[in-house]
């Protein structure tokens, strides 16, 4: 069996700024921007890798969540602890200066993790946690 990432979701609380993030200071590309009855999805991914997706779309949209489940969804992004990408590149201090320069949410300096990887991280616009590794 061949099985590759295609696409992973994230959820949003403002598609505008979450665009922004993942557009402007990640330098990701949009790939679709879909509305439908007051909900968005915006499909972004690295301009490199045309087959590998992340779907931002709002917690709204899942189906069978109820009110209190949204609720508790929207406490736990403001809180950080709902959803996490784990991204990859080369150059950790360079990506990390960028970012902070763009005014992310910065959770972590670059920092050499007692299990071998070393990392920096941030929140993005919706408490997502983003963490980036550096490749070695």
């Amino acid at each position: 069996m061949n099985l590759t990432i295609h696409s992973s979701f994230l959820p949003h609380t403002d598609a505008d700024a979450a665009l922004a993030f993942y557009r402007d200071s990640l330098g990701f590309e949009v790939r679709k921007d879909v509305g439908y009855k007051g909900m968005r999805w915006i499909t972004v991914g690295p301009v490199d890798q045309p087959d590998t997706n992340i779907v931002l779309t709002t917690a709204a949209a899942t189906p069978g969540v109820t009110d209190d489940e949204r609720r508790t969804i929207a406490e736990m992004m403001a809180k950080g602890t709902y959803a996490m990408v784990i991204l990859a590149t080369a150059d950790l201090d360079g990506t990390f200066a960028k970012l902070q320069a763009s005014g992310a949410d910065v959770v972590q300096e670059p920092t050499e993790q007692p299990y071998g990887v070393r990392d920096c991280a941030f929140r993005d616009p919706a408490g997502n946690h983003v963490r980036i590794n550096e490749v070695r």
